[in-house]
């Protein structure tokens, strides 16, 4: 299975985006699904995360903002992010929660490109 982004760009604080996440394949297996990102300069971090029975994590910076969802018929996870700031600026990626929730890495894809700023 793939993993590609979309839905990046350039917005303004206060501002909403919303990203998404196409697999290749079936998506019903995968455990757990999780959105990521990395700010310049600093390393990669999970910023949501979802189980295949709905259960959704977010981390504190953008707890209250974010809003992870997955559709394993369309083979989608998406990641609303509403009350931007400039401290969301970042390479959005999305993978699976990894080896927590019994799953495989896989391969990172590009990423999406979100920029907040005025």
């Amino acid at each position: 299975v793939r993993l590609v982004e979309s839905g990046g760009g350039l917005v303004q604080p206060g501002g909403s985006l919303r990203l998404s996440c196409a697999a290749s394949g079936s998506i019903f297996t995968i455990n757990g699904l999780g959105w990521y990102r990395r700010a310049p300069g600093k390393e990669r971090e999970l910023v949501a995360g979802i189980t295949r029975n709905g259960r959704t994590t977010y981390s504190d910076s953008v707890k209250g903002r974010f809003t992870i969802s997955r559709d394993n018929a369309e083979n989608t996870v998406t990641l609303q992010m509403d009350s931007l700031n400039t401290d969301d600026t970042a390479i959005y990626y999305c993978n699976t929660l990894g080896p927590r929730l019994g799953d495989m890495y896989l391969s990172w894809g590009q990423g999406t490109q979100v920029t907040v700023s005025t």
